[in-house]
């Protein structure tokens, strides 16, 4: 077959593009970068005996991840470093730390079965993450295959937050490590299941809201400013068991799962 020649401007512009794609933007990535350093501050605050400090660290880490890949989107700044960064930033925010966090709260002293919910969640933490990454443009984004990483680590610390502001009841704080560790079970086998949850990737921005919806958001922020922690792990817990619920409802329906890709596509 005959070699189709470029003009040298052509092969300028793409040289350009691929340098564009490959460099450091200073903005959106400075977000994950302050994410990252304040999962570090959780577990450093752990260490010194400041759980609460710590677990509030891990929420705010998800507010700075939250935001990076908006930025990278709204200023046309995404980078293929951005992307490799911000997921091993999510690791370690989402599952290394949380884990460290966890284990010098609640599971330290609880033998062999403490290291291992610890390492059950981190590992599947880090599982989810992976799959997340190759199964990118596969499964419909309006849905997330299993529970999301920076979700499971709210569950876990909403949990610790809530313990350390003492809104446990004595007969519930006796087992407080083995509260811990049924949640870091649960959120790492959880975070590998195909459970669809909802990614609210796909909600647009519309120009009108519903009443219904800013009486709900009203209350919500009336109950979060009352009691925040909880607040915070009452909405998790619930956001954490909606996948299983939809997937039971699909399974009813018999409507296939949104999150499950087939075979040829694996």
């Amino acid at each position: 077959m005959r070699k189709i020649r470029r003009s040298p401007r052509v092969i300028i512009k793409d040289r350009i593009k691929e340098a564009r794609a490959r460099s450091i933007y200073l903005l959106p990535n400075s977000f994950t970068m302050a994410s990252l350093f304040c999962a570090f501050w959780g577990v450093a605050q752990a260490m010194s005996g400041h759980f609460g400090i710590a677990a509030a660290t891990i929420f705010l880490s998800m507010l700075l991840d939250g935001m990076d890949g908006r930025v990278a989107r709204l200023t046309h700044t995404q980078s293929v470093f951005g992307e490799q960064f911000d997921s091993i930033a999510d690791m370690t925010a989402f599952g290394v730390c949380p884990a460290l966090i966890a284990y010098e709260f609640a599971l330290k002293d609880f033998g062999g079965l403490g290291w291992a919910a610890a390492f059950i969640y981190c590992a599947g933490a880090a599982v989810r993450l992976a799959r997340f990454n190759a199964n990118i443009g596969v499964i419909d984004k309006g849905f997330f295959q299993g529970l999301a990483s920076p979700a499971g680590a709210a569950l876990v610390m909403g949990f610790v937050w809530l313990a350390q502001a003492d809104q446990l009841t004595p007969w519930l704080t006796q087992y407080t490590p083995h509260i811990t560790a049924t949640l870091c079970i649960y959120a790492g086998v959880t975070m590998v299941s195909n459970a669809p949850f909802f990614s609210g990737k796909n909600m647009g921005f519309v120009r009108t809201i519903p009443f219904w919806v800013v009486l709900v958001a009203a209350l919500a922020f009336i109950c979060f400013s009352s009691n925040p922690s909880l607040s915070a792990f009452v909405v998790f817990c619930c956001y954490a068991v909606s996948g299983y619920f939809y997937q039971f409802y699909l399974w009813c329906k018999g409507m296939p799962n949104p999150v499950r890709p087939e075979r040829g596509e694996e």
